[in-house]
């Protein structure tokens, strides 16, 4: 298998690959999505590692790279951890995935540190790695497909700059400070808070692994030590849901502005209704199609960028239903 198998097609069977059939994937009771078991077959094997799977972000992602498998003729497993905090779990993913030999792998990373003595095992085996929504600190990735988070998050603090009269207490409650997402998210907002707007104070910053009860009750402690907090920013899809469930049992909608990070119906529905200012949303389609489209690349041994910027955009009720928004939404 692996990109030998390549070599031995030769040049033709490459072009075919890159342009016919579809992916068989489907459901699969492992925590993901299941093409092949990896052993055997005739197409390039890629399994996709994600963060998680128990938001709905990562079903969009899983739908991308879905449609960039079958579009490309490869076969793909897609599989995450039951939640973010699970380190360990996904490199036993990752661990498993490399014993079945991949083409290539697609790797978004809980741990930005703890997947590196994996990934050099994967270079020493001349399996090309493609990071994806969270990176490694490490330059043996071939690319990352990714959005600029520190941008995106910046972005978020000029708007809660703008929503609360650029003076006054903010918050930041965020998924983690070990993978690239969380840190850069909490720095994009923080430096630009620190920089630009020297009459708002960021009071707390708390991490609630992305699970919605735990950043519900961090949010319920920070207003209750900060009662005259005018906003907090959730900085992914659990997070911000947290805020919001935390500001609404604490009685202090419309009194706190929110801004998150991400869509989900709950958030749509929030900023539809006004108890959420707006949120930044990534392409998660566009970053499963982008990594799997990285790797088949990379196995034809074409140059790739360091990075994939998959792009950003702010939203509220003003813009949720416009067409350049709409598309990158999901519930």
């Amino acid at each position: 298998m692996r990109s030998r198998r390549f070599a031995a097609l030769g040049a033709m069977v490459l072009a075919l690959a890159a342009c016919a059939g579809s992916s068989g994937a489907s459901p699969s009771a492992a925590g993901g999505s299941a093409a092949a078991s990896g052993a055997g077959g005739d197409k390039p094997y890629i399994p996709v590692i994600s963060k998680g799977f128990q938001h709905q972000f990562w079903q969009a992602v899983r739908l991308g790279a879905e449609k960039a498998a079958g579009e490309l003729n490869v076969e793909i497993t897609f599989e995450g951890p039951e939640n973010e905090t699970q380190v360990d779990k996904q490199i036993e993913m990752l661990t498993a995935a490399l014993d079945k030999k991949p083409d290539a792998i697609c790797f978004a990373a809980l741990d930005s540190k703890a997947a590196i003595p994996l990934l050099e095992r994967a270079k020493s085996e001349n399996i090309p790695v493609v990071g994806f929504d969270s990176g490694v600190d490490s330059d043996i990735p071939v690319t990352t497909a990714a959005t600029d988070n520190l941008a995106a998050a910046g972005e978020a603090a000029k708007r809660m700059a703008d929503l609360i009269g650029d003076a006054g207490e903010v918050a930041v409650i965020a998924h983690d400070q070990t993978s690239r997402t969380g840190i850069d998210r909490v720095k994009g907002f923080t430096d630009e808070i620190t920089k630009n707007h020297p009459n708002i104070t960021i009071v707390d910053t708390q991490y609630g692994g992305g699970d919605q009860l735990k950043s519900t009750d961090l949010a319920k402690t920070i207003l209750q030590a900060h009662p005259n907090l005018k906003g907090i920013f959730g900085a992914n899809e659990g997070s911000a849901i947290g805020v919001l469930n935390g500001v609404k049992e604490s009685g202090k909608e419309g009194d706190v502005i929110v801004v998150g990070y991400d869509s989900g119906k709950q958030q749509m529905d929030a900023i539809r209704s006004g108890v959420m200012a707006g949120a930044i949303t990534q392409d998660p389609i566009g970053i499963g199609y982008k990594c799997v489209e990285a790797a088949v690349k990379a196995l034809k041994g074409e140059t790739l960028p360091p990075a994939i910027d998959t792009g950003f955009h702010w939203y509220d009720k003003t813009n949720i239903d416009a067409d350049d928004i709409k598309p990158l939404l999901y519930e």
